[in-house]
């Protein structure tokens, strides 16, 4: 028998609650032919009721003698008590919190192309949008048409420019607005972590909403945040409000990677010149009194607002860019921090979990 001809039999393995098959969905990702069959097939489902179905339909169209082997996502315990850490996305290694004390500093531009730069390393690389009043991410990496699907018990991430990516905005209507409580808001960014089929990444992008509110303390609560970044823009209006995003990190327990000043600079398109329009190094005082410092310094450059609104992100359509070299030297300090990080083992969310010794952890 051929290779071929085992995948023509699977093709009648139909996944359960679905009407196409394990060879359709490409979880069919071994077929050896030898003594015996061999087949390796890897699911997004942790389930093993879902494995032992599809093992047994498989051996029922190849036979008795064939090897079948499934694979399947390990989901560790999860721990939520006042003593221990807490972690709903297990299979990712680090996650990296962008925030920013307002709106309108670029935070979502910036997280995109980090993100992309960061797999540009050979990095395994997720981006969540966790702002869900709203959510831009898809229309920058031109995926604004497309609409979620759900693969067993899970939504599927949408891989775009190398990366995988989750958003409000592929699960609502265009242009709808979304009216919720804190409480709703909380519960979305905990199913955007926990139901979502998300790879064996390397890092998770958590590209927040502005200031410092329900979004940014549930997901700290829920996984254990290995590092911080602030994006801010050189006015003094902007690095007041990114205090306010540092002392948020440091009351998380969050270990701070650093700033990102944005606006930093305009390049004329017409002679190539940079002319500090809003000022420069202002988050250069800052990272000072909180200890850090600033990983990037990216300018305004036309390239990156034509490549936002078309889809067409900087770092991948235009490398040789200077905001591209921008943001992949940032992309490579990010990860040096994270590697430290790493070393001294400090990602830990344990002592902000909702109570510690029947106090909330907003208390402490």
């Amino acid at each position: 028998m051929s290779k071929d001809e085992v995948l023509n039999l699977l093709k009648s393995v139909i996944y359960p609650g679905f009407s196409k098959s394990i060879v359709d969905f490409g979880f069919v990702k071994e077929v050896e032919i030898g003594d015996r069959i061999f087949v390796g097939i890897e699911i997004p489902s942790a389930k093993p009721e879902i494995a032992a179905e599809l093992r047994s339909a498989a051996q029922k169209a190849l036979g008795a003698d064939a090897e079948i082997l499934i694979k399947q996502p390990k989901i560790a315990e999860e721990k939520s008590n006042s003593r221990s850490g807490k972690n709903i996305a297990p299979q990712i290694k680090h996650f990296v919190m962008i925030s920013s004390g307002k709106g309108g500093v670029g935070k979502s531009t910036t997280t995109l192309n980090l993100a992309i730069s960061t797999a540009k390393l050979g990095k395994r690389v997720g981006i969540l949008d966790a702002d869900i009043y709203g959510p831009n991410l898809p229309r920058m990496l031109g995926e604004d048409k497309t609409q979620a699907s759900v693969v067993g018990q899970k939504l599927k991430p949408i891989l775009s420019h190398g990366v995988e990516m989750m958003s409000m905005g592929v699960l609502m209507e265009e242009g709808a607005s979304l009216i919720w409580r804190g409480s709703m808001i909380m519960k979305a960014i905990e199913q955007l972590l926990k139901d979502v089929a998300w790879s064996d990444l390397d890092v998770l992008f958590l590209d927040m909403p502005p200031g410092t509110g329900d979004a940014q303390l549930t997901l700290a609560q829920s996984v254990p945040v290995t590092a911080g970044v602030c994006v801010t823009t050189p006015q003094t209006v902007a690095l007041d409000d990114s205090a306010r995003g540092l002392d948020m990190f440091e009351k998380l327990h969050i270990p701070i990677a650093g700033l990102i000043e944005n606006m930093s600079g305009f390049i004329c398109p017409d002679n190539g010149k940079e002319y500090d329009i809003f000022g420069r190094g202002g988050a250069q005082k800052l990272a000072q009194r909180y200890n850090t410092e600033v990983i990037g310094e990216i300018p305004i450059e036309i390239a990156i607002r034509e490549g936002g609104d078309s889809g067409k992100p900087v770092s991948f359509y235009a490398p040789d860019s200077l905001s591209a070299k921008r943001y992949e030297e940032a992309a490579r300090k990010l990860w040096e921090k994270i590697e430290k990080i790493d070393r001294e083992e400090l990602a830990d969310n344990s002592a902000i979990q909702p109570v510690m010794d029947g106090k909330s952890a907003c208390s402490n």
